[in-house]
């Protein structure tokens, strides 16, 4: 009986698929990649062509005559408000890192706490946690305006920045990747050495689950860049860049194009810098999408 040799790719063993197998993979996948890449394309698109390109029907997907005077045109819009466009960026920046770092701190020592310190209730709060993720923020909208009256956060920055903190999608991940990696003996090792609770969470969890806050950093900034200012704030000069967008969005359709281009760009450039420790953290918290 003859024995099927198994494939070999970079001295390490494949799949035993057929080459057609593996072509028509790689052909369904770069169909499929470029089906998800043709908004982005567009968006690009849309941003570099004059006005009378983007009055072409049907619309076309490529410009014949690109020009930088949208890019030119967002910031002459927005400068012409009362509000320059330095404080809408300020604004942006400061709510997307301070929400980001908040939530990475907080998401991963709770999630510490969950994963290797045994307490009453642990296991029943972790259920809750992963109840919470099935409920709509809508839901809780009414609630959380009445605590935000209650603690003075209304048209500050801290409605923007506190609420994401809280992330319990951020903590589940954390959980998840630390419960895969990090074993008891390890932990209970480092207690009997002496080192303290804080010690093993900074010097031994943190860099053995850096893909996972890695993650948690990228998708969190990604979350609050776009998301732009709380509904909960009117006072223009505490509004973000995407509100700006949005404003002059009815005066030029290509300064809005534009101005999407450059919101879409630095959550793009980070993801794709950490795409594998993403992938990674995904695999390890058995989350497929």
């Amino acid at each position: 009986m003859a024995i099927k040799k198994l494939r070999v790719r970079g001295h390490r063993v494949v799949l035993n698929r057929s080459k057609k197998g593996d072509f028509g993979i790689t052909l369904l996948l770069i169909i499929l990649g470029a089906l998800m890449f043709l908004p982005m394309w567009y968006l690009i698109i849309e941003s570099l062509k004059p006005l009378g390109e983007r009055n072409i029907t049907p619309p076309l997907l490529y410009v014949m005559k690109p020009t930088a005077q949208n890019f030119i045109d967002l910031f002459s819009n927005i400068n012409s408000t009362w509000v320059p466009i330095s404080r809408y960026l300020f604004n942006t920046i400061i709510i997307s890192v301070a929400a980001t770092f908040g939530c990475l701190v907080f998401g991963s020592l709770t999630a510490y706490a969950l994963s290797k310190i045994k307490f009453p209730g642990r296991v029943a709060m972790f259920k809750m946690i992963q109840w919470s993720l099935m409920i709509s923020s809508t839901i809780t909208g009414i609630t959380n305006f009445f605590i935000f009256i209650w603690l003075g956060w209304l048209n500050t920055y801290w409605i923007s920045i506190v609420p994401v903190w809280a992330s319990t999608l951020g903590l589940y991940l954390m959980k998840q990747f630390i419960d895969a990696n990090i074993s008891d003996e390890m932990i209970e090792a480092a207690r009997i050495d002496g080192a303290g609770e804080l010690k093993i969470y900074w010097q031994i969890v943190m860099p053995l689950v850096k893909p996972a806050w890695l993650t948690l950093l990228v998708t969190t900034f990604q979350q609050v860049w776009n998301a732009g200012a709380s509904s909960y704030v009117w006072s223009e000069q505490l509004k973000t860049f995407n509100n700006a967008i949005a404003t002059i969005s009815g005066v030029s359709a290509g300064a809005a194009s534009a101005g999407s281009v450059v919101m879409m760009s630095v959550p793009i450039l980070i993801f794709v810098i950490n795409q594998s420790k993403i992938v990674e953290t995904m695999a390890s918290s058995d989350m497929k999408d």
